[in-house]
């Protein structure tokens, strides 16, 4: 078998590629992303075409573990859990275009960002913490914003940006999209396919991981003047994964996402811009158990969908000079049922579980020279309805008033802008964390025979977080610190009682952390960049470490730039965990036990040959390194053909290659 030398390396990385921005006219620079730096506070943005190392997945988790305080619980190929600051699923926020989107999979295979094709993308956004309360379906920890970029049309015009992806484990990704209009409206369309197999580990043992997907959406807009734009988009995507994790595989991720939006600006003096959109979203999945792995036994299937609809009216308010008020108010319901069989398109679908969220904010943005005051206060009511039988919490309503509030002060002393916030954010048990306690059931006269107290018991976690930091910014050099401490008050702690059953509890916990970046550019031609993430957690009431938090973790890069080409090398280190709690953790997994360091070196470079062609190349993993992660979900048994792993192991040495074109 060829095993590259660093000579073969460094050749093949001398020949490829760079970002590309979704706006119109701006040209492909030759330039691999390894970490994006906080822009803004508490922001980080970043350009999900661009290539990067390590190679994402097709999906948006693997996008964001590229960003420092990101980590992803591994299950397979794709569709791991995004984690940020040690906190997972409805702590974290998603939203695509400013729309709530779930999956069905109570198992939580198909988390949010599984439906994230990031290259259909224009900008991802990150806000760190409850420093907004403008996005309804924010998290605690922060909240990720998937958007895309209204066109603009002066005059007639047409641009389209296409990729293709070819990589180890037989990778195969294509992206393609179009936006042609003029001053009256527009048509974009975008599409985006990926494909791989099993991929290998360091040890060169194969992993259940296969994975084949693919997006393509549609958007028509109306400009009937300057500042009016009406938008209608549809979505459609579907797929199948393998996962090493459990006994189903999924079979189908079919979903189906439809909005319209309504925007005017400049209505008066008072009112810069008014927003209004309502959109509905629905998710059917398939999990079985023989599509898509040996089976010998029993078929199993189940067959859970999600249907999400929404709602929400913004103003943008200048009410005196310098200033900016936004007010709104939002809604949406999310129903979930499921049915089970092989034979389960004859089979009724069972209603588990309806929730309903209203919501009214008010956010104040003050500027005062060359500093800032920020402050804004929403208030959700949050209803849940148990439509499950034979439960003990059948036909319990949870009715909850949540509130959310945040202010911070910022402040720019020459060259540094450092700040300061507390934000306070209240959330109900979501869908996963309502639906534990299985085996709680009830007989003929009502009395509970099993399983612990209701879900529906569960108290609204409480979050209460100071974030503290400061972004220096001059022509050589960026870097940037933020850092946290938060108090959790009925803090929703899962433990596992069973191979098959687990539950949902309260507690108290304090979390603190911080991330930093740095970027240093050493001569005309030579930059370096280094990051870091740490996060510490307390279960104060069980005087225990709180479980599922990562491990220290620092990068290093080093990176030749020239005017078409660019090349670099990125040196991954990541810390032993030795604070566990076993059995505890979060919707998505539990502490297994302790995990050693280790160290990762990748290669990467990018070629431009001209404005609109760019192409790029890496080398993940140079050193064929076996590890895993430390929150990795524990592997399976697999009929026999794939030996059971304490945790899924990363891909071992990873080789990519990227082509990007744009014409406008």
């Amino acid at each position: 078998m060829f095993r590259p030398t660093l000579i073969h390396c460094a050749i093949i990385c001398a020949v490829l590629s760079p970002a590309v921005n979704a706006d119109q006219g701006t040209e492909l620079t030759p330039m691999v992303v390894t970490a994006p730096q906080t822009d803004d506070v508490l922001t980080v943005r970043t350009d999900p075409k661009a290539p990067r190392q390590p190679v994402p997945a097709h999906d948006g988790a693997d996008l964001l573990k590229n960003i420092p305080g990101f980590s992803v619980i591994r299950k397979g190929g794709a569709d791991g859990d995004p984690v940020f600051r040690g906190m997972a699923a409805s702590r974290l926020g998603i939203l695509l275009n400013g729309e709530q989107v779930m999956g069905g999979c109570g198992m939580r295979m198909d988390p949010p960002t599984a439906y994230v094709y990031p290259e259909a993308f224009d900008e991802v956004v990150i806000l760190k913490g409850p420093q907004s309360v403008q996005h309804a379906g924010a998290g605690s920890a922060g909240t990720v914003l998937f958007n895309h970029q209204r066109p603009q049309f002066s005059e007639p015009g047409i641009s389209g940006y296409a990729s293709v992806l070819f990589g180890s484990a037989d990778r195969n990704d294509q992206a393609a999209g179009v936006t042609a209009g003029n001053e009256q409206g527009y048509l974009r369309l975008n599409g985006t396919r990926a494909d791989a197999n099993n991929y290998k580990d360091g040890n060169g043992d194969e992993v259940h991981s296969a994975y084949n997907r693919w997006n393509a959406d549609a958007t028509l807009g109306w400009t009937p003047t300057l500042d009016t734009d009406i938008e209608l988009t549809t979505s459609r995507s579907d797929g199948e994964a393998r996962y090493g994790d459990r006994g189903m595989d999924g079979a189908k991720f079919e979903r189906e996402q439809h909005s319209l939006n309504y925007r005017v600006r400049a209505v008066s003096p008072l009112i810069s811009e008014i927003e209004a959109r309502i959109y509905q979203g629905y998710v059917d999945h398939v999990m079985d158990n023989f599509s898509l792995r040996p089976n010998t036994g029993m078929k199993m299937l189940s067959n859970p969908d999600r249907e999400i609809k929404g709602a929400k009216l913004t103003a943008t308010l200048q009410p005196v000079s310098n200033s900016e008020l936004n007010i709104g108010s939002d809604w949406n319901r999310d129903d979930h049922s499921v049915r089970k069989g092989v034979d389960y398109q004859s089979q009724p679908r069972v209603d588990d579980l309806s929730v309903q969220n209203y919501g009214v904010y008010g956010e104040w943005h003050q500027t005062l020279g060359d500093n800032a005051l920020h402050a804004g206060l929403r208030l959700n009511k949050n209803r849940a309805e148990d439509k499950r039988s034979g439960r003990t919490s059948s036909g319990d309503k949870d009715n909850n008033t949540l509130k959310n509030a945040f202010i911070r002060f910022e402040q720019q002393l020459d060259a540094t802008r450092w700040y300061a916030g507390l934000g306070h954010a209240q959330r109900a048990a979501d869908y996963w964390e309502r639906m534990k306690n299985p085996a709680a059931t009830v007989n003929m006269m009502g009395m509970r025979v099993n399983g612990s107290a209701s879900t529906f018991d569960t108290k609204p976690e409480k979050t209460t977080q100071l974030d503290i930091g400061a972004i220096y910014k001059t022509s050589g050099t960026r870097a940037s610190v933020s850092a946290f401490y938060a108090k959790h008050k009925d803090y929703i702690l899962i433990e596992s009682l069973s191979m098959v059953a687990s539950n949902a509890r309260n507690i108290d916990a304090k979390t603190w952390g911080a991330e930093a970046d740095i970027s240093q550019r050493l001569t005309q031609r030579w930059n370096s960049t280094a990051t870091l993430a740490w996060v510490h957690g307390e279960n104060n009431s069980d005087h225990q470490a709180l479980a599922q938090m990562p491990p220290l973790e620092a990068r290093l890069g080093l990176n030749y730039i020239a005017n078409q080409w660019s090349s670099g090398g990125l040196l991954r280190l990541v810390a032993d965990q030795n604070r566990v709690d076993p059995g505890k953790g979060n919707i998505v997994g539990q502490d297994i036990g302790q995990t050693p360091g280790f160290a990762v070196f990748s290669l990467h470079a990018a070629y431009t040959p001209g404005h609109n062609l760019t192409f790029s190349s890496g080398i993940d993993n140079l050193f064929d390194r076996n590890y895993a992660e430390h929150i990795s979900r524990s592997g399976v048994d697999i009929g026999g053909f794939y030996e059971v792993s304490e945790r899924i192991n990363e891909p071992g040495r990873t080789f990519w290659l990227k082509a990007q074109w744009q014409f406008n």
